[in-house]
């Protein structure tokens, strides 16, 4: 799309007209976001004078033209001055007599320019967005909330308990707070799957130091401390395979340098290797492989995980995954790896060169010397068509051969110089 700086900027004095025409300004707006993400430069000047144009918007009702609005003025707030003007529109649409939409959208962009020195303000409306039952605005208020984390953690950590709710699905005055206290609030939360993985993300970023605290909170999802669990009586389930995969990497964290920890870590990770979902599954055995001094037998478990994904024709994703994983586990543990030689040696011709890449780059750390020249012909004939960054992974694997087998120096110098 060739658009020309100048002509957007004069053409956005429509913005001044009354009555506000709704396609056009939606139009305008897009062409000026597209400017923004092309790299196109904006004076301070430019950029404030074209956000309070765009301001004026708000006197519109349409959906469509509300929502490019927030848009912009996210994208605008970072090169504009005074922006912090805008904030009563904002608060307005986040009022709970607002449409849906327009709370979700207000939250995001009123987080995006808030100072926080500000935050106390809005503090509350914050608090109750995000025990909303509607997903859309818990969501925004959780994840505005994360981005906030960084400049704000002394006031986000004091959410603990509507962070709580949110995580489980449930008010706390229908059960104890992870936290401790009670809530005088009686509303129904949003039970959504992608709420409490947004909701779980915060709630380790409000307590990722205290480690007793985390480690509370792994045991209590993976079902390890049923007798003491903290929403009193019933351990609290993941609902979200996005959220399970935060909780893989959580464990890991917190569980990993721990050697008395070490036992539970291998037992939950063996258990989760078995999960429904194939992202869990492929994040525990990942996860296993990259553990320090791991043996060879508790590696097995995750070896056949990844050795079953491979054989998914359905799903390159899942191919992708779990051959990369093998290629990272075939460095340290190569003998680990070899049972699932034949397998990788279908992958050599599959139509994802990515996988093909993976797979060929794997063999050639776990075979023998006579299998090389053979990986090296086949390998020959698609390296035209594979990136810059698996052309590296390639010559890194060919320097690790070189050391491996002296005696093919001139098979691989050949390979190399083509």
């Amino acid at each position: 799309m060739n658009l020309d700086h100048s002509t957007v900027l004069q053409e956005a004095r429509v913005f001044n007209e009354t009555p506000i025409r709704p396609r056009h300004s939606r139009l305008l707006l897009a062409k000026i976001i597209f400017l923004l993400y092309r790299g196109d430069s904006m004076s301070t000047t430019e950029a404030t004078n074209l956000f309070f144009s765009i301001t004026k918007l708000f006197q519109c009702k349409d959906m469509s033209l509300r929502q490019m609005v927030y848009l912009t003025i996210k994208e605008l707030s970072t090169i504009s001055e005074d922006v912090i003007m805008v904030t009563s529109s904002l608060m307005k649409d986040m009022q709970p007599n607002s449409e849906i939409t327009y709370r979700a959208n207000a939250i995001r962009a009123l987080c995006k320019i808030v100072d926080p020195s500000m935050l106390p303000g809005i503090e509350r409306f914050i608090k109750s967005a995000i025990v909303e039952k509607s997903p859309n605005i818990a969501s925004a208020a959780l994840v505005s909330s994360l981005h906030l984390f960084k400049d704000a953690k002394d006031i986000i950590r004091r959410w603990g308990n509507e962070v709580n709710e949110a995580l489980n699905g449930k008010s706390l005055s229908q059960g104890s707070s992870f936290f401790g206290g009670s809530s005088a609030q009686n509303q129904v939360v949003s039970n959504s799957k992608i709420v409490q993985y947004h909701a779980l993300g915060l709630m380790y970023a409000i307590r990722q130091h205290d480690r007793m605290a985390v480690l509370k909170l792994v045991q209590s999802f993976s079902g390890q401390n049923r007798s003491s669990s903290w929403m009193g009586g019933s351990s609290p389930t993941l609902r979200s395979d996005m959220a399970h995969v935060l909780l893989v990497r959580y464990a890991v964290r917190v569980m990993e340098n721990d050697s008395s920890l070490l036992p539970q870590l291998y037992t939950l990770l063996e258990e989760w290797m078995g999960h429904r979902s194939d992202m869990v599954s492929i994040e525990a055995a990942r996860a296993m492989c990259q553990l320090k001094d791991v043996t060879a037998k508790q590696l097995t478990p995750a070896v056949n995980v990844l050795q079953q994904a491979l054989s998914a024709t359905q799903k390159p994703t899942l191919r992708f995954a779990a051959i990369r994983t093998l290629n990272a586990l075939a460095r340290t543990h190569p003998e680990a790896v070899q049972p699932c030689n034949v397998d990788m040696e279908g992958l050599i011709t599959d139509s994802n060169r990515s996988v093909a890449t993976f797979a060929i780059t794997t063999l050639l750390k776990t075979g023998n010397e006579a299998s090389v020249d053979r990986l090296m012909k086949q390998m020959q004939g698609f390296m035209a068509e594979i990136s810059d960054e698996f052309k590296i992974i390639v010559a890194e694997a060919v320097r690790s051969l070189c050391r491996k087998f002296p005696s093919k120096h001139s098979v691989f110098l050949g390979f190399l110089s083509g």
